[in-house]
């Protein structure tokens, strides 16, 4: 059992919890939790803590996993250490950073294309909503730009609930290269603008899509509107002017998700 909370691995666990940079660089990222623990791909784990407590546990399903991925036992003291939340559950393991690509997001032939194009997004529980919020839409890719906040921020994973392990998610390079490149494919980019002329729900989505969001204090900078094939509007009363990012979002993605719904129906 490590006791110790100056310990190596301990020290190394601190510092992929606080620093994008390290995450980056060494391709990890840390996950706290039962559920997230247990819905985590067993092949992507790479080390297991658990805290000496939780072996007393009656839960035969967490003790079975912990033992697979041979989680070692930590002192709560060394588990507080480690953890970014302020009440441990006492589970804590480091993951395998997964590789996915913008060409697979774009060329997926058993689906038409559902894709956010996110731009300097950076609060990490906006972020987090709207992987939960894409895997429910049926978003088949996120494609974020270079200034979005890290997807692996332990906000951001806890946001998702889950989604983090099966959200198709790409940080780009350039992000007017990458939008290029997906209209290039036919599939058509919309930007939520108060300019639109129409609305959100005036548009047909059943075709390859993607929407651009932006940034929660000025949205979408003027260059990466303009790169959209339209702007749609979102309807607004009272004195509101905008949404919140990730409600927007939502909003766009579910549209396109009722639209795909009723066509099938159809067929």
């Amino acid at each position: 059992m490590i006791s110790s909370t100056s310990n190596k691995k301990i020290t190394e666990i601190t510092e992929l919890q606080n620093k994008s940079k390290a995450r980056r660089e060494k391709g990890l990222y840390i996950i706290e939790g039962r559920k997230l623990f247990l819905e985590a791909p067993v092949d992507d784990i790479v080390e297991a803590y658990v805290e000496e407590r939780i072996w007393d546990s009656p839960d035969t399903v967490l003790k079975d996993k912990l033992k697979k991925v041979k989680a070692e036992s930590v002192s709560t003291e060394v588990m507080k250490k480690m953890c970014d939340t302020k009440t441990p559950q006492g589970i804590l393991a480091v993951l395998k950073t997964p590789k996915y690509a913008l060409e697979d997001m774009i060329k997926n032939e058993n689906v038409k294309p559902l894709l956010l194009i996110i731009e300097e997004l950076q609060d990490p529980g906006n972020l987090g909503t709207l992987l939960r919020t894409g895997e429910g839409a049926g978003v088949t890719g996120i494609i974020l730009s270079p200034g979005t906040v890290d997807i692996y921020n332990p906000k951001v994973i806890r946001g998702s609930m889950g989604s983090i392990f099966r959200m198709p998610v790409c940080q780009v390079d350039n992000l007017d290269s990458a939008i290029n490149r997906i209209k290039s494919e036919g599939i058509k980019v919309y930007a939520a603008h108060l300019k639109g002329e129409k609305f959100h729900d005036e548009f047909d989505y059943a075709t390859g899509t993607a929407f651009l969001i932006g940034n929660e204090g000025n949205g979408l900078t003027q260059h990466t509107a303009d790169q959209a094939d339209c702007y749609v509007r979102i309807p607004m009363e009272g004195k509101v002017e905008s949404l919140n990012a990730a409600i927007a979002g939502t909003l766009l993605i579910y549209e396109a998700n009722r639209q795909r719904r009723r066509e099938s129906e159809r067929k």
